[in-house]
C-alpha cells in the first residue's frame, strides 16, 4: 500500500483569499514504512511574503523570487503522488491550497477520498488533546528538535513518524502481533534462548500484501537462502 506523509508552506491561511502555496513535501510510505523517496519544491507564490506568514517558516520574497510557479511544477507533483493516500496533519487545510494551485493551473483536484487527515486520527485516539504535531512528537518521544521553524519536507518526514505511533506503532508496521495464548505461554516462561524468536507467531493478512519486488529478484533472493541449508530461519516462514 502506497501513502505520501505530505505538508505544505503558504503566505497565509485563506487560498480563496489571494494567500499562495511556497512550499510542498512529500515523503513515500510502502506498508507505512518509509522508503527513502521523497518528493520537495519551493514555489514562487509571484506575491509578498507577509511577515507573520515568514516568521513561521522563514520562506522570503527574495528567496523564492527565483524558483519556479506551481504550474511548472504541477505534472511533477501528480506524477509522485499518483493514486497514493496522502496523509496529512489537518488536511482541509493543505488541500485547501494544493486545490486551488491545481485549479489555477487547469489540471486535476486531489478528492478527499485520496486523503488520510491524522489530525482526525489523533482527535479519536487522544480526545483530551492537545493534539498538534509538536505535542504528538512529545506524547511518542519523537524527536522534533530540529523543528526551530516549519518546513514542508521535515514536517513530512516527522508525520511519518507520528502517524505510524497513530496506527498502533512499529509492530502494526511490521505485520507483527503476537495472539493472546502466545503472549500467555511467553510469560509462562519459555525455552527460547536470548535472541531466538521461540514459539512466537504473526498472525496471518487476511490478503497477502503484493511484493514489491521484481519476480527475477524474488528468485535470486530463493536461490541465496536455498545455499543457507534447511536450518535457515527464513525457511520458517516460507515464500
Amino acid at each position: 500500500m502506497r501513502e505520501i506523509s505530505f505538508d505544505t508552506e503558504t503566505t497565509g491561511l485563506n487560498p480563496r483569499g489571494g494567500d499562495r502555496l511556497v512550499e510542498i513535501g512529500g515523503v513515500e510510505l510502502w506498508n507505512h514504512i518509509p522508503t527513502g523517496k521523497s518528493y520537495h519544491v519551493y514555489i514562487n507564490p509571484q506575491r509578498d511574503m507577509p511577515e507573520e506568514a515568514f516568521r513561521v517558516h522563514g520562506l522570503s520574497e527574495e528567496f523564492l523570487s527565483d524558483k519556479p510557479l506551481f504550474d511548472q511544477v504541477a505534472d511533477e507533483f501528480l506524477d509522485f503522488v499518483g493514486d497514493a493516500t496522502l496523509v496529512i496533519h489537518n488536511a482541509a487545510f493543505d488541500m485547501g491550497f494544493i486545490n486551488m494551485e491545481l485549479e489555477r493551473s487547469g489540471r486535476r483536484i486531489i478528492s478527499n477520498d485520496q486523503v488520510l487527515d491524522t489530525l482526525d486520527l489523533a482527535r479519536r485516539k487522544h480526545p483530551t488533546g492537545p493534539n498538534s504535531l509538536d505535542a504528538l512528537c512529545s506524547r511518542y518521544g519523537i524527536d522534533n528538535s530540529k523543528r526551530v521553524k516549519h518546513g514542508a519536507l521535515l514536517d513530512a518526514e516527522i508525520l511519518a513518524e507520528v502517524y505510524l505511533e497513530l496506527i498502533g506503532g512499529r509492530q502494526t508496521a511490521l505485520g507483527l502481533t503476537a495472539d493472546e495464548d502466545t503472549q500467555t505461554a511467553s510469560s509462562g516462561g519459555s525455552s527460547a534462548e536470548p535472541g531466538e524468536l521461540g514459539n512466537f507467531n504473526a498472525k496471518q493478512r487476511p490478503s497477502p500484501l503484493t511484493r514489491p519486488i521484481s519476480e527475477a529478484e524474488f528468485a535470486a533472493h530463493k536461490a541465496f537462502i536455498e545455499g543457507m541449508g534447511e536450518n535457515a530461519i527464513w525457511n520458517k516462514y516460507g515464500s
